[in-house]
């Protein structure tokens, strides 16, 4: 009972890990994941109840432990095919094939919780002698697995997913199960534990693989899983959750990335006269904007904040993350504001986890905040990740963004990003315009392109609050919209 509530709790966790990279950990699928085993157990309940009563036998309900033990050993390895397609129907907008598959993958994690369901009722039936010591003995059971399962959040949540990620964490709860079900089966039924130890010492690398390029480095963090892909023509990009999104790209001899990274070099000279003399990036990954700045203004004192400490170690290591004035933070960027007393000339927003913006960092009080921490006529400029066609959350955070700032302008650089310009100071595309013959000849192309694309920000739009601000529901509604039109 011990080993069932441990492994159900901890399965659970990991389950969520699981989908994490590819459709996010937002509410919603911390909901669907929940749910999802609430209803599997509550079948198992049921069931097991049936079968305790038909065949009440420690080796019956040692076999369906095995089971669910052998299952839950093949969920981290079988869940890749589903996920694989839903990433593509994501990157289609097939509504049908990613609500599909995302269910088809939670089917995987419901049958070997339902088989852990069918334990409790079973273990009762088993554990009781006489029907007057029946409440003392379910009370017992269910503490004892109330136990397990308070053991196993932590033990996932702390140790295993953390320092052996999220498939040795299936399998390690995997063998624990086939450990206590081993010992009242066949003697055969030994190599049970010894297959699923095999599979534990498998390296991952060797079933991770990716349509271009080589994996050079991978590590599951705390946050995410995390991955940076070496193309053919040495260009490296930094993955996270499986390539769903590419938060940082570096080529050795090159700066520019004819992405969106390019637009915070030049989209501050719409409001300033000269480039800012210091930035804060929030969200700053492996280092792309901060690189390109200590190349192109070695003067700009450049703040990088990443939550995670594991994407600045990695960008100093293979995406060439240095620079004369560059000070590296691990922190979340609405702690780092909040914390410090310097004030910036640019503040740069991009943490994101496509496709969701932590909702924290999309409200009124986090951008008077930010606004807080501008020096007299700086700017922040936010990335605004969106599904292709849609601008629904856009007209949200420019209402949010303008309720702070006098002024906010957009820049639709991309056909799933905008990036929004907040400041007090008069900003304007024709003072972007101005501004490009002052620029180095590499930067003028990337100025030109963006004055030429600069605009008033969208009207309408609620502002979000840090009481409400439903941006998930928001970007699920979005690309649920997108999909049945039958657009990208």
């Amino acid at each position: 009972m011990f080993v069932v509530g441990a492994s159900s709790l901890g399965g659970e966790i990991a389950a969520a890990r699981l989908l994490a990279p590819w459709f996010g950990d937002s509410t919603l699928i911390w909901a669907n994941t929940i749910a999802t085993v609430l209803l599997a157990l509550s079948a198992g309940y049921w069931l097991g109840g049936q079968l305790a009563d038909r065949d009440p036998s420690v080796r019956r309900l040692s076999a369906i432990v095995l089971a669910a033990a052998g299952l839950f050993a093949l969920v981290p390895f079988v869940a890749g095919p589903f996920l694989r397609v839903s990433v593509d129907a994501f990157d289609s907008l097939s509504a049908g094939a990613f609500v599909g598959s995302l269910i088809a993958v939670l089917v995987l994690v419901a049958v070997p919780m339902l088989l852990l369901g069918t334990v409790a009722p079973y273990a009762i039936r088993l554990a009781v002698v006489r029907v007057e010591e029946a409440g003392t003995v379910a009370g017992r059971l269910y503490a004892i697995s109330t136990l397990g399962s308070l053991t196993g959040v932590f033990l996932s949540a702390l140790v295993l997913i953390p320092f052996l990620g999220t498939r040795r964490t299936f399998l390690a709860f995997a063998l624990a199960l086939a450990l206590v079900a081993a010992v009242s089966l066949q003697r055969r039924w030994t190599l049970a534990p010894v297959a699923v130890a095999a599979l534990i010492a498998i390296p991952v690398g060797t079933v991770k693989a990716t349509g271009e390029g080589r994996v050079i480095w991978e590590r599951e963090t705390p946050y995410q899983y995390a991955r940076v892909v070496e193309a053919l023509d040495g260009e490296r990009r930094l993955e996270l959750n499986e390539g769903q999104a590419v938060h940082s790209v570096y080529a050795p001899g090159r700066w520019l990335t004819g992405d969106y990274w390019d637009e915070f070099l030049v989209l501050p000279l719409a409001a300033r006269a000269e480039p800012p003399r210091s930035v804060a990036i929030l969200g700053n990954a492996a280092g792309t904007t901060a690189r390109a700045y200590a190349r192109y203004f070695p003067g700009t004192r450049v703040d990088g904040v990443e939550i995670d400490g594991a994407l600045s170690d990695v960008g100093r290591e293979l995406f060439d993350l240095r620079g004369p004035r560059l000070h590296l933070h691990t922190a979340d960027g609405r702690a780092f504001l909040r914390a410090g007393e310097r004030r910036f000339d640019a503040i740069f927003v991009d943490a994101y986890r496509q496709p969701y913006v932590p909702f924290h960092l999309a409200t009124r009080e986090f951008f008077a905040l930010a606004r807080q921490r501008l020096a007299p006529g700086g700017v922040v400029l936010v990335n605004v990740g969106h599904p292709e066609g849609s601008d629904d959350l856009e007209h949200m955070l420019t209402a949010t963004v303008g309720d702070v700032f006098a002024h906010v302008l957009r820049d639709p650089s991309q056909g799933t990003n905008t990036v929004l310009l907040a400041t007090d100071a008069s900003a304007s595309a024709d003072r972007l315009w101005a501004a490009v013959p002052r620029l180095q000849r590499e930067l003028r192309p990337a100025a030109a392109d963006a004055a030429g694309r600069l605009a008033r920000g969208l009207d309408g739009g609620r502002v979000f609050t840090d009481d409400r601000a439903p941006v998930e529901w928001l970007i699920d509604a979005s690309i649920v919209q997108v999909a049945a039109r039958g657009e990208r």
